[in-house]
């Protein structure tokens, strides 16, 4: 018998598949919508719950997550409209790869570390895929950066890794050495854009495989500086606006009061 809060998850699911079975049929816009038309909304969603994560509001988390799970069951009904599948094929698949993916729990599979049952996820995975590969599995719509970094664990899968991390970090001055030798190093009319380009992209590649191999996810730490930075510049943008002056007239050594002043808050 489901216990008591198995009944309440149950009855809420249940209640927001009527709603969703009520709405395809009665509101126009969501008679009108198709798997195509709510792609672009679906990743909004997904980035406004990244935000909810990083601000650490579990209150917009609760939110955003309510947002994406209204996504999945409209999905869900589109499809079964089309007779493609319907939710309970979603979510009978989803156990079903949960199970086969943890062997160390539904099988005789032993893994006594994380490392241990990523390396058996990426196997099965793998086994899963009809030989694609490897990197098949990388959706090609990922942003670079954080394609990188399932480039990198997916390789680090098979045993293409780093041993330790100092040579990571070597790998990482020989880029910058590289890249400077491709840029910094040469005047502005012998630098060929293309092969500087290419050398930037490794030094980010080997820099992001470092964060990695220390255990920093360097799309996080981006994001965080990014957040740091914006919220010094408005700190920057305000604070001289106060008194009286305009960032297009100002000095650097002037924004740079300013700057530190918004460090220190």
């Amino acid at each position: 018998m489901p216990s008591p809060e198995e009944m309440r998850q149950m009855m809420a699911f249940r209640r927001l598949l009527t709603i969703m079975n009520e709405l395809r049929m009665k509101c126009p816009w969501d008679k009108k919508q198709t798997l195509e038309s709510l792609r672009h909304l679906t990743i909004e969603e997904t980035y406004e719950l990244s935000d909810a994560i990083l601000e650490k509001n579990m209150n917009e988390i609760k939110n955003e997550l309510g947002d994406l799970v209204l996504h999945i069951v409209f999905y869900a009904k589109i499809a079964s409209e089309e007779k493609a599948f319907e939710i309970t094929d979603v979510l009978h698949h989803i156990c079903g790869k949960l199970i086969r993916r943890h062997p160390h729990i539904y099988g005789n599979v032993s893994a006594e570390t994380e490392d241990d049952v990523k390396r058996n996820w990426e196997q099965l995975k793998l086994q899963e895929k009809d030989n694609k590969g490897v990197l098949g599995g990388v959706p090609k719509s990922l942003p670079a950066l954080v394609k990188a970094m399932r480039i990198q664990e997916k390789a680090r899968s098979v045993g293409f890794d780093w041993e330790n991390k100092a040579d990571v970090w070597a790998k990482v001055q020989e880029e910058m050495q590289e890249f400077k030798d491709e840029y910094e190093n040469k005047a502005e009319a012998e630098i060929d854009a293309q092969k500087a380009e290419s050398e930037f992209g490794d030094l980010l590649f080997a820099l992001i495989n470092y964060s990695r191999f220390i255990g920093i996810n360097a799309e996080t730490a981006l994001e965080k500086t990014n957040i740091k930075f914006i919220k010094r510049f408005n700190y920057l943008e305000t604070e001289s606006q106060k008194d009286g002056k305009k960032l297009a007239d100002m000095t650097l050594a002037e924004m740079d009061e300013y700057w530190n002043a918004a460090k220190k808050l």
